[in-house]
C-alpha cells in the first residue's frame, strides 16, 4: 500500500514543494491551504498528474477550535479516497512571516505567530494523533533563525524554537507507537513567505548568500525532496533531530 502524507500549507511555498516531491516519490498526499481554494486544487492537479491521488482540504491552523471539525473532513476523505481510517506521514508546515523589531512587535503579531506556528502545531498534531498509523512519521518545520540572529525575527523564531522543543517531547511520547517525529530548519529560501523578501529583495538575497557557505540563497527545491527523503525507509532510525537545510547559513 501506498504510502499518504498531510501536509499543512501545501498550496504553495515548501509545501508545495514537498507534497510534490512526496508524490514523485510514490506517495498519496493530503493537501491542506488557509484561504487560496484554487491554488489548492492546482496542485492536487498536478499531484493527479503524477499518477497518485490527492485531495484538499481548508484549514486555518492558527484556528484550534476548528480542529475537531477539520478532523471530521479528514476521516471522510480518508474513507471515501482511501477506503482506510489512517494517514502515515504529518508535515506540519503552514505558517507566515511577520517581521518587527522586539521593541515594536505587537500583541496581535506575536500571538498570532505563536498560534500558528506553536499553540496550532501542538494542538493540531494532537487532534490528528488517532488517525496516524503506529510507524508514521512527524515532521515539523523550524527555521534556521533558531541558530542564528536576523533582524525582526525575535517572536516567529521564538515560537519556532518552542516548536523544536516539542518535536523532542513528540519522539519521547509518541515512540511506543514506533512514530518518528523530526524537525526540519530551512534557511533562508526564496519563496513568497515574509511578502517574497528573499526572493524579490536583491540586496536582501545578495546579504543572504554572502554569509552561505555554498554562495546562495535555498529554492524550494532544496527543501521539499530532502523532507520525501527523509520520509522514506532508508531514514526511518532518525528520530528527534534538528535537521538545518540552509547551504551552511552563518556558519
Amino acid at each position: 500500500m501506498r504510502t499518504l502524507a498531510l501536509v499543512t500549507g501545501a498550496s504553495r511555498g515548501l509545501g508545495r514543494n514537498t507534497a510534490l516531491a512526496i508524490a514523485r516519490g510514490g506517495g498519496d498526499v493530503v493537501v491542506t491551504y488557509r484561504g487560496s481554494a484554487d491554488e489548492a486544487t492546482a496542485v492536487v492537479a498536478d499531484i493527479e498528474a503524477l499518477g497518485r491521488r490527492a485531495v484538499a482540504l481548508q484549514l486555518d491552523t492558527g484556528e484550534v477550535d476548528a480542529f475537531p471539525v477539520f478532523v471530521t473532513r479528514l476521516r471522510t476523505a480518508l474513507r471515501d479516497t482511501w477506503q482506510r481510517e489512517t494517514f502515515d506521514h504529518l508535515v506540519n508546515n503552514a505558517g507566515h512571516g511577520d517581521t518587527a523589531p522586539i521593541a515594536d512587535t505587537t500583541v496581535a503579531q506575536f500571538d498570532r505567530l505563536v498560534d500558528v506556528h506553536f499553540k496550532g502545531v501542538f494542538f493540531l498534531t494532537q487532534a490528528l494523533l488517532p488517525l496516524i498509523a503506529d510507524g508514521g512519521r512527524i515532521f515539523n518545520i523550524s527555521t534556521g533563525l533558531t541558530r542564528f540572529a536576523y533582524p525582526g525575527y525575535a517572536a516567529y523564531a521564538a515560537a519556532k524554537a518552542a516548536v523544536e522543543t516539542l518535536s523532542v517531547y513528540m519522539a519521547k511520547e509518541f515512540g511506543a507507537r514506533g512514530i518518528a517525529v523530526n524537525t526540519v530548519a530551512p534557511g533562508a529560501i526564496e519563496t513568497d513567505f515574509g511578502g517574497g523578501v528573499v526572493r524579490d529583495n536583491a540586496d536582501v538575497n545578495a546579504q543572504l548568500a554572502g554569509i552561505t557557505a555554498l554562495g546562495r540563497v535555498g529554492v524550494a527545491d532544496d527543501i521539499g525532496p530532502m523532507i520525501a527523503a527523509l520520509l522514506g525507509e532508508a531514514n526511518r532510525w532518525v528520530n528527534a533531530q534538528r535537521i538545518e537545510v540552509s547551504g551552511g547559513q552563518a556558519i
